[in-house]
């Protein structure tokens, strides 16, 4: 009797907030909990380097990963094995930015590197660790953070590894995708020719003025991917943003055909929320990375582990197919956008105990 009385409380107190002490201690937020995971220099899984680091822009702490060869790096960067002398290299760019809470960050999804593109990731400046702040729809830190992008790429990765500046191109994950396809294409695309922008599990219309769509819409590769059982909060707003950017191109003169070949979309797999594979948010993200390239690189199209009934092939041109058919999801909105898995292996130390960080999704 006395075992189970212990197990109970240990459960109850793990999940219980943060006793107030010392002048009023609050739990922490996801931003506070991603401080106490350690940055530094590790080794991808393809054998490339991974720098772990925070800068500050615009005001802004921006933690970033980059995935590269080690040659690639300048010595500045502190990357054994340090080789480039100038920041104009030969390898492209795919930047990742993370959905809600900031699972994919920690994932480091697109660390190998495919097709001559090294992998970049980003965690949000915000105390939730949600790109564009604010929640589900309204992103209310979208213009500032969508900046902050653009100027770490412009600024700071040069002065850290040698990359292709013509290049550049993106992937958005759930939240991540909102902020990319809200503010960030619109206004900052104009500053990365010929790029490729992956939307996962998540899109809306531009929330801001277009810069530029003359320019930006005639060169630019979108691909949308969800399932059919998407939250219904994005239900709505990816055929939204599916028919908004469809009608810029043409509001450029481009033809059906040449929308086409620009602009894509596809939920066939049978998944949930970011569940590509069929199974689960983490492992549903990484399939869809692993084969980047060949959906918006000029590969065949293909994305191998998709779930069923999906026969993998996933690029759908928009026009005529504006209107996804869904057959299910989850009526609640923002906050099932939030995975943070991550955090539940932090330890806080409190008094003479130690308690797991509790976070929205483990309790």
């Amino acid at each position: 009797m006395y075992k189970l009385t212990f197990a109970l409380f240990v459960a109850l107190v793990a999940c219980a907030p943060a006793p107030q002490r010392g002048g009023g201690r609050a739990r922490q937020t996801a931003q506070q909990q991603a401080a106490q995971v350690p940055q530094g220099i590790s080794q991808a899984t393809d054998g490339s380097m991974i720098l772990d680091d925070t800068v500050n822009v615009n005001g802004l702490p921006i933690r970033f990963k980059i995935a590269a060869p080690a040659d690639q790096f300048m010595a500045a960067s502190g990357v054994p094995g340090a080789a480039a002398t100038s920041p104009n290299g030969t390898m492209g760019v795919n930047v990742l930015l993370h959905g809600d809470g900031g699972q994919s960050f920690f994932d480091f999804p697109n660390q190998n590197v495919q097709a001559n593109t090294m992998g970049v990731a980003l965690l949000a400046p915000d105390p939730n660790l949600f790109w564009g702040g604010g929640q589900g729809l309204q992103r209310t830190d979208g213009v500032a953070h969508a900046q902050a992008v653009n100027d770490f790429i412009q600024t700071e990765m040069p002065q850290r590894v040698a990359f292709n500046n013509q290049a550049v191109s993106f992937t958005g994950v759930s939240g991540g995708s909102l902020m990319m396809s809200g503010f960030f294409i619109p206004a900052q695309m104009q500053n990365f020719p010929n790029s490729a922008v992956e939307l996962n599990c998540g899109a809306m219309p531009p929330q801001v003025d277009f810069v530029n769509a003359a320019t930006v819409m005639p060169q630019t590769r979108i691909h949308y991917q969800s399932t059919q059982s998407e939250l219904q909060l994005l239900q709505g707003s990816i055929p939204q943003a599916v028919t908004a950017y469809e009608q810029l191109a043409a509001d450029q003169g481009l033809t059906a055909d040449q929308i086409n070949t620009l602009q894509t979309v596809d939920n066939t797999p049978a998944g949930g929320h970011c569940e590509f594979d069929g199974q689960d948010f983490v492992s549903g993200v990484q399939t869809m990375l692993t084969s980047y390239s060949n959906v918006v690189q000029g590969g065949n199209g293909v994305v191998t582990g998709l779930g069923a009934p999906s026969n993998g092939q996933v690029l759908n041109g928009v026009v005529g197919n504006e209107n996804l058919q869904f057959v299910g999801g989850r009526k609640r909105g923002a906050e099932d956008m939030v995975v943070k898995r991550w955090a539940q292996d932090i330890v806080e130390e409190d008094g003479d105990m130690t308690l797991l960080a509790c976070d929205r999704v483990s309790c």
